[in-house]
């Protein structure tokens, strides 16, 4: 199998402290691995991300600055970048850097070993949790995942919301047209298109660590969330692979 390309989607709201690190890491391990690729960091919100990724595309031509200052959400960023991407493996990792860059070789892996698209977990045996987060929210991740099984029934997945997944690209096309919320339950949405559609998914086990730093509003967030998962089954549910 020829060696992949990768496009790396970087969604960034509002993360002009750790931007320049996440980009300088991921130029450093591609090149390391001597792997084409290219990056699109999709930048909102007011606080001057653009300003520094624009700063460092000017001396990289593999980088591109997308977005705008109004904050859309996770799933319209991704969903617009993915429509652009322009390498054979198209994916997104968080723009604080949760998950090692370098983790990504062995999602690179699953997808040359056939697999359409592949994910990191945190809830695998292998998997290292290197600064876990607070208590309630842990509490509450469990709490979501029975909600979210029982809501969609989608089963086998114990982390969807791991912000490290990578597709081929046909398949990212695919999935991300389909795929109709901003939010962060867009995640869920993905997976649980990608299974109606029977595409291949493969899971690894990641490095991850929690940044402290949660977007999450937790009463009027985790409602939106709730209702945002509880219309992925109605609205996709008569989804049909072409």
């Amino acid at each position: 199998m020829a060696e992949p390309s990768v496009s790396l989607i970087l969604p960034a709201y509002n993360e002009a402290g750790r931007i320049r690190q996440t980009v300088e890491e991921a130029v450093s391990w591609f090149d390391s691995q001597s792997l084409d690729y290219e990056l699109l960091v999709v930048a909102e919100g007011d606080d001057g991300t653009d300003a520094i990724v624009a700063q460092m595309a000017a001396s990289n031509p593999r980088l591109r600055l997308l977005g705008g200052r109004e904050r859309r959400g996770k799933g319209h960023a991704i969903r617009n970048a993915v429509a652009i991407a322009q390498k054979s493996i198209v994916g997104y990792a968080d723009a604080d850097n949760k998950t090692p860059i370098d983790e990504l070789g062995k999602l690179l892996t699953l997808l040359q070993n056939g697999c359409d698209l592949a994910i990191g977990s945190r809830r695998l045996e292998a998997s290292a949790i290197e600064r876990a987060q607070p208590l309630y929210r842990r509490i509450g991740s469990q709490g979501f995942r029975v909600f979210m099984e029982m809501a969609t029934g989608l089963h086998g997945i114990p982390d969807t919301q791991c912000g490290f997944k990578f597709f081929r690209r046909d398949v990212a096309r695919d999935l991300f047209a389909r795929q109709r919320i901003d939010g962060y339950m867009f995640d869920v949405e993905i997976l649980y298109l990608a299974s109606r559609l029977g595409y291949k998914l493969g899971q690894a086990p990641v490095r991850w660590r929690d940044d402290g730093d949660s977007r999450l509003q937790l009463v009027a967030g985790n409602l939106r969330n709730m209702r945002d998962v509880l219309s992925i089954r109605f609205r996709q549910r008569s989804c049909t692979r072409s």
